[in-house]
């Protein structure tokens, strides 16, 4: 009688990476959290259907990460199966259409095809994510938004089947996307852009910009709070007074007031009260309720 192979034995079999214990801090672009207790790396559409597969056969709830840069998880870790996509292909296909892996590099995008002179991602130079987790959350600086150069998506079910959703069946919003409803994964994207003389001196602006008024390569988790309609979060913080602004590791930039950085040794919970303490204050002096567009990752 043959003995069946645990879930770690059946991923490993196939060349899958899977780990117990994983510490997220070192999946997080803030460096906060425990440790998820599994955790699977995949580098393939195949890799990513049978992590899926294993999940559901296995009851496992599950987190799909690219360069964490929009998560907070829990210091308590994580009870799940935590899926880091390294899906990161790149293929160029005609007239400014480019199908990209999830797991590829999202600033990099920006940056490749700006450099061969297409416009419409060049505001993604400096944005710390993958282009799995752009289209998710529909990442947007500079007046533009990932959804504007979309094409269409490729999206993997919890069943593993592939699906290529064309961009009009897809209903986007402000730092939101219509798969925040759907279990699966994003695998892949195609975006059309469009040629222009000017992408690239567009494009180095923005990221000299960046760099000179946001934390750039301070651990942090991005942007905190959503704009609100009456104008930008961090100016709303910076007039409310709360530049470095600190909770234990946890503080409030004094370059931009809408990131938040781990100075030394942050908790998630100090993260978390740091929120919470300037969305009070801002809510006082200004009268206007900040929400926040990091995703928490609750521990169960």
């Amino acid at each position: 009688m043959t003995q069946q192979k645990l879930p770690h034995q059946q991923l490993k079999a196939k060349a899958i990476s899977f780990q117990k214990n994983k510490p997220l801090c070192e999946l997080s672009t803030i460096g906060v959290g425990g440790v998820a207790r599994y955790f699977v790396e995949v580098h393939t559409i195949e890799e990513m259907r049978q992590a899926l597969l294993l999940c559901r056969e296995n009851e496992w709830k599950y987190l799909i990460i690219g360069k964490g840069s929009n998560c907070l998880f829990d210091d308590r870790g994580y009870q799940g199966a935590v899926i880091l996509n390294k899906i990161d292909f790149i293929e160029e296909l005609d007239d400014g259409r480019f199908h990209v892996g999830a797991g590829f590099n999202f600033s990099l995008l920006g940056a490749r095809t700006a450099r061969k002179g297409w416009a419409g991602l060049e505001f993604a130079s400096g944005i710390p994510g993958s282009v799995g987790g752009a289209v998710f959350m529909n990442a947007g600086a500079n007046g533009s938004e990932t959804c504007d150069a979309l094409e269409s998506v490729d999206f993997l079910d919890e069943l593993g089947r592939l699906e290529t959703i064309p961009r009009e069946q897809l209903r986007f919003a402000y730092r939101y996307s219509p798969f925040h409803e759907r279990s699966g994964a994003i695998v892949g994207a195609t975006f059309k852009l469009q040629h222009a003389q000017e992408a690239r001196s567009r494009q180095i602006e923005i990221i000299t910009y960046r760099k000179k008024t946001q934390p750039y390569g301070e651990k942090s988790a991005g942007c905190i709070f959503r704009n609100p309609d009456c104008g930008h979060a961090g100016a709303l913080i910076e007039k409310s007074g709360l530049k470095g602004l600190r909770i234990g590791g946890a503080e409030v930039s004094d370059m931009h007031a809408n990131f938040i950085v781990n100075t030394q040794g942050a908790t998630a919970e100090d993260v978390k009260q740091l929120i919470d303490a300037v969305r009070r204050e801002v809510k006082e002096k200004t009268g206007v309720d900040l929400e926040s567009e990091v995703r928490v990752i609750p521990y169960e």
